[in-house]
């Protein structure tokens, strides 16, 4: 997997999908920092998001971003998708390669070693830490420190992502320390000060 350095977004949907949301996805996009964009809707039905990721597919072609679905490995191969985001409770990475051939599966380690080298084993496309710090998107459960994100890169050349509670102040620090990616999802969405572009714009 080709790793763009100002490319560094992987940007998560919100929650909540509003009429709104796919001229501010386009607008985000536009701005050539994502390089992924992540379809996570818990409370959906199946229908209903095969509609939205319809829609949110095209937008992402068009800006050259690759679409992942979360959780779900067969809905990502009924939209084409360009790949899957799997949990540690969700199917493992074998059986999703299985279904989905040679798309994008990257997993979530938390905050540990050992599930990351049983993911690089697997063949993961890449790997996911956090929460590096306090969220609003998710309650936090596990907490990862720097240090994880250094000793991974002494051993794989896999790809990480750094998740958690990342915004314009603490976000530079995670790519000094070895992030490849950083997974953002509240500070673009639920921004109370500024529109999704211009938080965006913020990260440079």
């Amino acid at each position: 997997m080709k790793i763009n350095k100002k490319k560094f977004i992987y940007l998560i949907s919100p929650n909540k999908i509003h009429s709104s949301f796919y001229k501010n996805l386009n607008l985000v996009l536009k701005t050539r920092k994502v390089s992924f964009f992540q379809l996570r809707l818990k409370n959906y039905s199946l229908k209903k998001k095969i509609i939205i990721g319809k829609k949110i597919k095209i937008i992402c072609k068009k800006n050259k971003v690759k679409f992942i679905i979360n959780d779900d490995p067969l809905l990502a191969l009924n939209l084409d998708a360009d790949g899957c985001h799997l949990g540690q409770k969700d199917m493992n990475v074998k059986t999703a390669k299985k279904i989905l051939g040679k798309k994008i599966i990257g997993i979530t380690c938390h905050n540990s070693i050992n599930l990351a080298k049983k993911a690089i084993k697997a063949k993961a496309d890449y790997i996911a830490f956090g929460a590096f710090n306090q969220s609003k998107t998710k309650k936090t459960r596990h907490v990862a420190s720097i240090k994880i994100l250094n000793k991974i890169k002494k051993f794989t050349k896999t790809p990480t992502v750094a998740i958690g509670g990342i915004n314009a102040v603490n976000y530079k620090n995670l790519l000094l320390n070895n992030a490849n990616f950083l997974a953002i999802s509240g500070y673009i969405w639920k921004n109370k000060k500024y529109k999704p572009l211009q938080a965006i714009e913020r990260l440079k």
